[in-house]
């Protein structure tokens, strides 16, 4: 897939997305939007001050980050992805987007017998997520829910389901099917609910992929940079014969 000018549309959903968090139902998210628009409206008349108002926002504000660090892993930035000894003498890396059709052949094919150079110590793999939609960011925040034990399995699952989740435009019934595959994976819905209405985490993870694709002139997807070199899509025939060469060296 070719990388379009849609991160803009992307940070601008992001709000949205923080909004519907269960995301299970379209109409009833609007509901609960408005009506809590309308209570807090009720409570800040009934303060009588802005002063009181923003306590209570303050307060219910630390409620929700010690829910979220109950349920939720903590990160300090965003935590690179990776398989494989840090010391092997190849280094993979795939920019890829759980909405890119090619990804998805390309880990139902290819990956599994990179695995193999992965598990022999011959290979490290690292992984960066390309943002081309919200369910594709909405994908990598479920991955990431679960930290880096689960990351990779719920990868796996989210590309061999990729044509039934990402099928359609409804984005309450995307949001619905991804959810699944996270309760599927060992996800509580609670940690779920944490991870899918972090906006700000959302955000960064934006920005983080687009310093990376213009760092590494990324453009399509999946790209690899085999130790550093980058390569386009490639059958798995051509891509070990790169990491065999290298290892030789």
């Amino acid at each position: 897939m070719k990388l379009a000018s849609s991160t803009i549309a992307l940070t601008a959903a992001l709000g949205w997305m923080a909004l519907a968090a269960p995301l299970s139902a379209q109409e009833a998210t609007e509901v609960e939007a408005e009506t809590a628009v309308e209570t807090e409206t009720e409570i800040e008349a009934e303060a009588g001050t802005e002063v009181e108002a923003e306590a209570e926002m303050e307060a219910e504000a630390e409620t929700e980050v010690e829910t979220a660090t109950e349920t939720a892993p903590a990160e300090e930035g965003i935590v690179e992805m990776a398989q494989g000894a840090e010391d092997a003498p190849v280094t993979v890396m795939e920019y890829a987007s759980y909405t890119c059709p090619h990804c998805a052949n390309w880990h139902e094919e290819s990956y599994p017998q990179l695995k193999d150079y992965i598990d022999e110590g011959k290979v490290r793999f690292v992984y960066r997520e390309v943002y081309f939609d919200r369910p594709g960011l909405w994908a990598s925040m479920i991955a990431r829910c679960g930290g880096e034990q689960k990351f990779f399995g719920v990868s796996d699952m989210l590309y061999e389901q990729q044509r039934d989740w990402a099928a359609g435009g409804d984005p309450a019934a995307i949001a619905t099917k991804l959810r699944e595959i996270g309760l599927k994976a060992g996800l509580e819905e609670a940690q779920l609910e944490a991870c899918l209405t972090d906006g700000d985490k959302a955000q960064e993870l934006v920005n983080w992929f687009e310093q990376n694709a213009e760092e590494d002139g990324i453009n399509s997807t999946p790209t690899f940079l085999i130790n550093g070199e980058k390569y386009a899509n490639m059958a798995w025939p051509d891509m070990a014969e790169i990491i065999d060469g290298l290892i030789e060296e």
